[in-house]
């Protein structure tokens, strides 16, 4: 008989995961805390509840969303097909009644026959298959197990996340690039490895009362811990309220640099960062932020040649548990210390309901084709799903942070195509179409969507 499965965690990616591998013959025991422990966010006792927006976001096919819906569809997504089943108008983005939404995925997985869901507190890491998908409240007593387990530098409990730019829309007739105290600096400094803004007093200054007067993230109460720990890593509002000349001494200090175009140098700057292999992305420096997202992208086009820049990622401080994926996890999820148990959902470091469902349906597909003796499912880097993996298991791991899908994470085209919704179209064309051929090399069947075909349990 194919062993059982133990996923610990009822949200969206552990749902995603049971439901794909009960469908594939495999039992599972789907373990959610609530209502026997509650957390400060849920509301409800269903399973895959929806704890903020109903925002699912973009539907259009080439748009970063878009695609990672339309992949996770082509694999047989169960919260994809009934976020689409449930969905409200919203223009081109998916909204979902969430009640409605969760109210069906628990009676799904509560009357499969190879699901039984559990109502407990899981204190330690099961033995036997397993999938941990906790999310960013894993409990106290599982979060100091998987710290044991990880080791105490490879577990976090705050995103302190800084903005990243598309590289592609930064106006390098305003900034320039330079490292600090660069030898090339006189020549122009063409070898820098940062990309630098500069600015002068006057735009430092309506830069500063921008940042003081914009509408802030109220934390929850049971954030409130944050405050403390902003001491060691200050958010730019937070600086800017002890002092005005804060920032221009702290993140956006000018030192060791020189602007080219004046010969001067800058009153203050705001440092760029490669944050990606490919270097289509690039991450603001220090610019930690609980600025709300909407008044965030006004403040952040303040700075000279950011005006039209494309933010893929805008700041944020909150509670989020979370790993390093890049030191612990496979492309496929699995831990890199133990070979039955993998990792799935916000706790690998993928943001967004969307991408937090993906790494349910990645795990859950791949143990079970490891416990049926079929080889894992890696897809390719230029799939939204290949990119996001790959990313979360291949960055930095000392500056590892939380990453939503973008464009960004595609690698270029072969052959450059102008214009940005070309671009995009043509990233979407290549997606689906390596998917494509990637499953039929794979000779893949995905589970028909949202219904279940009743698998028995394999013997």
């Amino acid at each position: 008989m194919t062993q059982p499965v133990t996923i610990v965690g009822g949200g969206l990616a552990g749902s995603e995961a049971a439901w794909q591998l009960a469908n594939r013959g495999v039992p599972v025991r789907l373990v959610e805390m609530r209502p026997v422990r509650p957390t400060p966010a849920h509301v409800t006792d269903r399973l895959a509840e929806l704890v903020c927006s109903n925002s699912m976001g973009s539907t259009l096919p080439d748009r970063a969303l878009g695609i990672l819906k339309n992949e996770m569809r082509a694999l047989g997504s169960l919260i994809i097909a009934t976020a689409f089943k449930h969905a409200l108008p919203a223009g081109s983005a998916l909204a979902v009644s969430r009640e409605d939404f969760s109210a069906e995925v628990t009676a799904k997985l509560a009357s499969h026959p190879n699901v039984e869901v559990v109502r407990a507190e899981v204190t330690d890491i099961p033995d036997g298959p397993t999938i941990l998908a906790t999310g960013p409240l894993t409990s106290d007593a599982l979060a100091a197990r998987i710290q044991a387990l990880t080791g105490s530098h490879y577990l976090y409990f705050y995103d302190a996340m800084a903005p990243i730019v598309s590289a592609e829309s930064i106006d390098m007739t305003v900034a320039f690039r330079q490292s600090r105290y660069d030898k090339n600096s006189d020549l122009g400094g063409d070898e820098g490895d940062y990309i630098n803004c500069p600015l002068d007093r006057a735009q430092y200054e309506a830069f500063v009362q921008a940042v003081l007067d914009a509408p802030k993230i109220q934390l929850k109460e049971f954030e409130k811990e944050l405050e403390r720990y902003f001491e060691g890593c200050m958010p730019i509002e937070a600086l800017a309220s002890r002092d005005p000349m804060a920032l221009a001494f702290g993140p956006m200090r000018p030192v060791g640099l020189r602007d080219p175009r004046t010969g001067r140098r800058p009153y203050a700057v705001v440092q760029l960062r490669q944050d990606n292999v490919a270097g289509t992305l690039y991450n603001m420096v220090g610019f930690q932020t609980n600025i709300r997202w909407g008044a965030q992208e006004e403040v952040l086009r303040l700075i000279p040649g950011l005006a039209e820049a494309e933010f893929v990622r805008l700041g944020q401080m909150h509670r989020n548990t979370f790993i390093n994926s890049p030191t612990l996890l496979e492309p496929t999820l699995r831990f890199r210390g133990r070979d039955d148990l993998y990792f799935a959902g916000q706790i690998t470091g993928t943001e967004g309901y969307v991408g937090s469902t993906m790494g349910g349906l990645v795990a859950g597909i791949n143990l079970a084709r490891q416990l049926q003796g079929q080889p894992p499912l890696e897809l390719p880097p230029t799939t939204m799903i290949g990119a996001l993996l790959h990313y979360i298991t291949h960055a930095e791991p000392d500056s590892f942070q939380p990453m939503k899908a973008n464009m960004g994470l595609l690698p270029d085209l072969e052959q450059p195509v102008r214009g940005k919704a070309a671009r995009y179209a043509a990233y979407a064309a290549r997606a689906a179409q390596d998917l494509a051929a990637y499953l039929r090399a794979m000779a893949f069947i995905p589970l028909p969507q949202g219904e279940s075909p009743v698998v028995a349990a394999a013997v």
